[in-house]
């Protein structure tokens, strides 16, 4: 990674400190939109891998905030090279999807109609290589692109694009109150933190008045299936009801991964308790065009269940 290859650099903030600048981003005209035999904008520079690790014991235990923010700090330092590598193609440069089915915000408008997304300040949380913030930029919005791994804000600034990264914990962002219009996490934060409540609650924060806050996960009912995407992926194997966290462990029983199962209930609940109204439950349903396998999700299984469930909320 060239550290010249972005304008910006990525800043770290801690959570009592207001990010003034976090609202300045500079408009570039839409890139067109590719068809779909050809979604996928190729990156400009080559990936270098890191090292393999030895494979984790996968288990279901406890894991509070500090040591879920720990483990998947780490991990995704670690793993956004092969990441961005094995998922760089679809999701593209500056592309917005909301899960592994495909589904477009320049198609779906979650936000809210892509011309009228000029000028407004989005916070992107779980940002990743912000493909999605670029996405938003060249609709002439004011992006921000947050993520907890340092790493994978350093693919966003591999890629490029002119406005703000900031380096910082979903659970205590780092930003005047009221500070933008709309928020927007695909698959960010929300799988992995111990305290949903607590992310909302701060973004809400953040949100002025009126301002929409959209954001996908994997869907619950998932976690009662094996994941795998073939049809031993079809069987329920364990209890929709148990909450007890995903946990992937070193040798020293230290977690370096953890996912946290909340029901659709749950999900609901958090919201309301988060200060939000729920607007919309979107479940995406498996295009035809998608005939790739990520992880647990493939055409297969697409077809019978839902893999991905996106929250539409507001801030009244």
């Amino acid at each position: 990674m060239r550290e010249g290859a972005h304008p910006g650099r990525i800043a770290a903030f801690p959570a009592q400190n207001q990010l003034q600048e976090a609202t300045r981003a500079a408009a570039r005209p839409a890139a067109p939109r590719p068809d779909d035999s050809a979604r996928s904008v190729p990156t400009r520079e080559q990936i270098i891998q890191e090292p393999a690790a030895p494979e984790p014991d996968a288990t279901r235990r406890a894991a509070d905030v500090t040591e879920s923010v720990r483990a998947n700090r780490g991990w995704w330092d670690r793993n956004a090279d092969e990441y961005q590598t094995e998922h760089g193609a679809f999701l593209g440069d500056d592309r917005f999807v909301w899960g592994p089915e495909g589904l477009d915000e320049a198609e779906a408008g979650l936000l809210g109609p892509p011309e009228e997304l000029k000028g407004k300040a989005v916070l992107e949380i779980g940002a990743g290589a912000a493909q999605c913030a670029r996405w938003l930029a060249g609709q002439g919005a004011r992006p921000v692109a947050l993520d907890l791994s340092h790493r994978q804000l350093q693919h966003a600034l591999r890629i490029g694009g002119d406005f703000p990264l900031v380096c910082a914990d979903a659970g205590a962002l780092p930003f005047a109150d009221g500070s933008f219009d709309l928020a927007c996490s695909a698959y960010g934060a929300l799988p992995f933190v111990a305290e949903p409540v607590r992310v909302l609650q701060e973004v809400r924060r953040v949100l002025r008045p009126g301002g929409r806050f959209v954001f996908s996960v994997t869907h619950p009912i998932r976690w009662a299936f094996p994941d795998e995407p073939g049809p031993e992926g079809l069987s329920v194997a364990a209890s929709y009801f148990d909450r007890t966290p995903y946990v992937e462990q070193d040798e020293q029983g230290r977690a370096v991964y953890v996912e946290h199962h909340r029901t659709v209930g749950d999900r609901v609940r958090d919201v309301v308790a988060g200060g939000f109204r729920l607007v919309d439950l979107v479940e995406p349903e498996w295009p035809a065009w998608n005939t790739q396998e990520w992880g647990g999700w493939s055409p297969l299984r697409g077809n019978l269940i839902p893999g991905t469930a996106v929250f539409v909320c507001e801030r009244d």
